[in-house]
C-alpha cells in the first residue's frame, strides 16, 4: 500500500512524531511562497501543509495508516488533488475526507460535513424530534491569520464563502457563523467551525507570545550592530549589543498575538542565530591573526 503522505514529507512510515515535525518544517521553509518564487512553490507548499495536518493528528493518523491511498481512489495524494481541477481546496478535501470516514473503498462518494440531522421519534417517546440543521467542520487557517485576524474562504455544502478569524485565535477553538447551516421548512441552521492553526516555518507561539529567529552576522555578535528583521506586521530595525550570545532572546512589546479575554497583546522574542562565515572566505592575514589570538578555551 503506498504512502504518499509520508513520500511527500519525504519520511518513512515509521518516522516519529518529532520526525515528521521536523520534516515539515524544512519543507515548509523550503517551498514557503515568500522564500521560493517558483510557480509550482504554492501548490507544492499546499501540499506539504495538507500531509503534514493529517500526519500530525494522531486520530487522522491512524485512519490512514489503515487505509492508505485508498482514501484517494487508489491514487497517490498529489494526483488526486490534481484530478480535483488543479486548485482543489485541499482543506476542504481532508475536512470531507475525516468528517465521517467509513470503510477503505468507501471514500469515493465523499458524503458532507457532518449535519447531525437527529429524525425520526425519540426513543421511547415516540415524539417527532425537529432535525438538527447546525453543521459542525474542520478549517485550517494560515498562522498569520490566527496572530493578526482577517478574512479566510471556507467552502461548506457546495457554498464557498468568507469569514472573519478574529485575532488571537487559537487553535482548536470553536467559531460560530450564523445563517449558514441546512435549511428546511423555512428553519435555517448555523455553521460551527473547529479551527486548527496551520504551523509556522518561522514562528513558534507561546500563549500569547511569539518566538521568531533571526540571521545575526558575526561581527555584529562580536561588535553590535543594528539589524532589519521581517516580522508578521513589518519591517523593523533591532539594536544588536555587543557580545550578542546565540540563542539570547531580544523582546519587542506587543507585537506577540491578542488576548482575546484581556484584549492585550503579547510580546515577540526575537531569537539570535549567529552565523558563522567559512574560514576559506576570510582574508589570510585574519585567519593567522584569529590562529593565533584567539582563545583556545573558554
Amino acid at each position: 500500500m503506498s504512502k504518499s503522505l509520508y513520500e511527500t514529507l519525504e519520511v518513512s512510515p515509521n518516522a516519529t512524531e518529532s520526525e515528521i515535525k521536523k520534516a515539515y518544517r524544512k519543507l515548509a521553509r523550503k517551498y514557503h511562497p515568500d522564500i521560493n518564487k517558483e510557480a509550482s512553490a504554492e501548490a507544492k507548499f499546499k501540499e506539504i501543509n495538507a500531509a503534514y495536518e493529517v500526519l500530525s493528528d494522531k486520530e487522522k493518523k491512524a485512519q490512514y495508516d489503515q487505509y492508505g491511498d485508498a482514501m484517494f481512489g487508489g491514487q497517490n495524494f498529489h494526483d488526486f488533488s490534481q484530478s480535483q481541477g488543479g486548485q482543489a481546496d485541499l482543506d476542504e478535501i481532508l475536512r470531507q475526507m475525516f468528517s465521517g470516514g467509513g470503510a477503505a473503498g468507501g471514500f469515493g462518494g465523499f458524503g458532507g460535513a457532518s449535519s447531525g440531522f437527529g429524525g425520526g421519534f425519540s426513543s421511547g417517546q415516540q415524539r417527532y424530534q425537529e432535525p438538527n440543521l447546525d453543521i459542525e467542520t474542520d478549517v485550517t487557517i494560515p498562522f498569520s491569520v490566527s496572530v493578526l485576524g482577517g478574512s479566510h474562504s471556507v467552502a461548506v455544502n457546495g457554498d464557498r464563502f468568507d469569514i472573519k478569524i478574529p485575532a488571537g485565535v487559537k487553535d482548536g477553538e470553536k467559531m460560530r457563523v450564523k445563517g449558514k447551516g441546512h435549511a428546511q421548512n423555512g428553519r435555517v441552521g448555523d455553521l460551527f467551525l473547529r479551527i486548527h492553526v496551520a504551523p509556522s516555518p518561522e514562528y513558534e507561539r507561546e500563549g500569547d507570545n511569539l518566538v521568531k529567529s533571526f540571521d545575526v552576522p558575526l561581527y555584529a555578535a562580536l561588535f553590535g550592530d543594528t539589524i532589519v528583521v521581517q516580522t508578521l506586521e513589518k519591517e523593523i530595525k533591532l539594536k544588536v549589543p555587543k557580545n550578542t550570545k546565540n540563542g539570547q532572546r531580544f523582546r519587542v512589546k506587543e507585537m506577540g498575538a491578542m488576548n482575546r479575554k484581556t484584549k492585550v497583546r503579547g510580546d515577540l522574542y526575537l531569537k539570535a542565530n549567529i552565523v558563522l562565515p567559512k574560514v576559506e572566505d576570510l582574508d589570510s592575514e585574519l585567519v593567522e591573526v584569529m590562529k593565533e589570538k584567539l582563545p583556545k578555551t573558554v
